[in-house]
């Protein structure tokens, strides 16, 4: 489990194919991030998306990825910055929302403008994943906890709002995003069981 809370834009500094239309073992250095606590086997959010840490360098770390999980995710397929987080301990404080790191789907970026001292982020989720948007809500986007700030369906899925302040701009790599960038999502937790709850008969 994690909390959406970055801890630290780390760097994808080599990615190498596991063979034919198979996945990729990534490089990555953690930037600054304390990896005394982490071990082979362990958990570590790269995105938003959960892998296990199969070899620490002195660096960094390295990880497998599937082709299933480059099929579903962006950003996990090329050298560059992501937002890291380690699996969360009994001891740590609950700064964001309980995170699975399982993504749901890929959203679309419409609008990413300065509104005053902040940004307006806006994009558009598939349409599996509307019935789990509210206003005042939650969502995990690139790994970053945030709250939803309006919400509208369109034809083609759903498409929200969100208020990123300067430090979040700041300390995630969402401050790279561009219109029609594609993003992880995952939905609030609490979201899917009640939904699964109503749709049992």
């Amino acid at each position: 489990m994690f909390t959406g809370i970055v801890a630290a834009v780390g760097r994808i500094t080599s990615v190498q194919a596991s063979g034919a239309d198979a996945g990729v073992r990534l490089t990555i250095d953690a930037c600054g991030m304390p990896l005394q606590d982490v071990a082979p086997g362990d958990s570590i959010a790269i995105n938003g998306a959960c892998m296990t840490v199969i070899e620490k360098t002195q660096q960094g770390f390295m990880v497998d990825v599937s082709r299933e999980s480059l099929n579903h995710t962006v950003g996990l397929d090329a050298t560059g910055e992501v937002n890291l987080e380690k699996a969360l301990t009994l001891a740590d404080r609950l700064g964001g929302h309980l995170v699975s790191g399982h993504v749901d789907g890929l959203g679309t970026v419409c609008k990413f403008a300065p509104i005053n001292e902040s940004w307006e982020l806006v994009i558009e989720a598939p349409p599996a994943l509307a019935k789990y948007l509210a206003y005042k809500g939650s969502i995990v986007v690139n790994g970053v906890s945030l709250t939803v700030n309006s919400v509208e369906d369109v034809a083609t899925g759903c498409r929200f709002s969100i208020n990123l302040i300067p430090h979040t701009i700041e300390v995630t790599v969402l401050k790279h995003l561009k219109m029609g960038a594609k993003v992880n999502l995952e939905i609030d937790l609490i979201a899917r069981y009640v939904e699964r709850m109503l749709s049992v008969k």
